[in-house]
């Protein structure tokens, strides 16, 4: 991949994909709930990777609206970047060579607490990544995970990581977070539209001005070769999987229908794209180049 970053307008808004990184490794049992490994293998052939090999793409979104610069999700976190053989967690080096430093994000928006999105809200000194943001995120995602009942209910293994995680990233950071509802706007031309089954509060946001709109379908889709391809596909990651198939079937005949582009989080870099459908299932039909 050449290119870490890609502008282009919505109306009045700006919006800038800035590269994370990407990560590329075996397909393992298990990834997908519902379905055979031989058949989660195959599913990455289309778009050239090698045989068994998996891909997930992180692309974190910049938008510039009404004189505030705004940072939607935040990838893995800098200290993956440090990590021998890394491929991701270049945030903010990708944001740095086209300018944006840490003082220059007004807000972080977030879309749920998993760690390739909430990790990079914290430096590698352990302080704030963007010291002069205000954070806002779901309201019923923040209830959730700072609620000690759930914590204490949390089975072992992935969800109590999860837990320990969005303490570790949030607590120091609380007096700068506040709270969104769904169908609120974030910032001026940014809505919050809930999407749950990935996450309790997962939240997609739709972004519009002067008759323009683009989704940030967030984590309703995973890598196009799992999401799209095979909607009805458990991920291991899904909070609830079959409200998040729900969700999903939703969300993606709508957007096909109605020819709403989106910015996929974790699609191909940089990740904007028509949805279209497929006989039952959908593909992704790239925008090229800046608009």
């Amino acid at each position: 991949m050449n290119a870490t970053s890609e502008a282009y307008r919505v109306g009045e808004i700006e919006i800038v994909v800035v590269s994370d990184g990407e990560r590329t490794a075996p397909v393992a049992e298990g990834f997908v709930l519902n379905a055979p490994l031989e058949e989660m293998q195959r599913a990455y052939a289309p778009y050239g990777l090698p045989d068994c090999q998996g891909n997930t793409p992180y692309n974190p979104t910049v938008i510039r609206t009404a004189g505030q610069t705004v940072l939607v999700d935040t990838g893995v976190g800098a200290d993956t970047a440090m990590q021998p053989g890394a491929t991701s967690g270049f945030l903010m080096r990708n944001l740095a060579a086209i300018g944006i430093g840490p003082d220059d994000i007004d807000t972080v928006i977030v879309s749920h607490f998993h760690g390739d999105h909430v990790s990079g809200l914290v430096a590698r000194n352990g302080g704030p990544a963007f010291p002069r943001a205000a954070i806002t995120v779901p309201a019923n995602e923040w209830s959730f995970w700072m609620d000690d009942g759930e914590l204490a209910r949390a089975t072992p293994g992935r969800k109590q990581d999860l837990f320990a995680h969005n303490r570790r990233v949030f607590e120091p950071l609380a007096d700068r977070v506040h709270t969104h509802a769904w169908d609120d706007e974030v910032v001026p031309g940014v809505i919050a539209v809930g999407t749950p089954g990935h996450s309790v509060g997962h939240t997609s946001y739709l972004v519009s001005s002067g008759g323009e709109s683009i989704f940030l379908i967030q984590d309703v889709s995973n890598h196009p070769a799992v999401s799209l391809a095979h909607p009805g596909w458990h991920l291991a990651f899904d909070q609830e999987p079959i409200a998040a198939e729900a969700t999903r079937r939703r969300t993606l005949e709508w957007l096909a229908r109605e020819q709403l582009p989106v910015q996929g989080f974790h699609f191909p870099f940089p990740g904007r794209a028509f949805i279209e459908a497929d006989g039952d299932a959908y593909r992704a039909v790239p925008v090229r180049g800046a608009g």
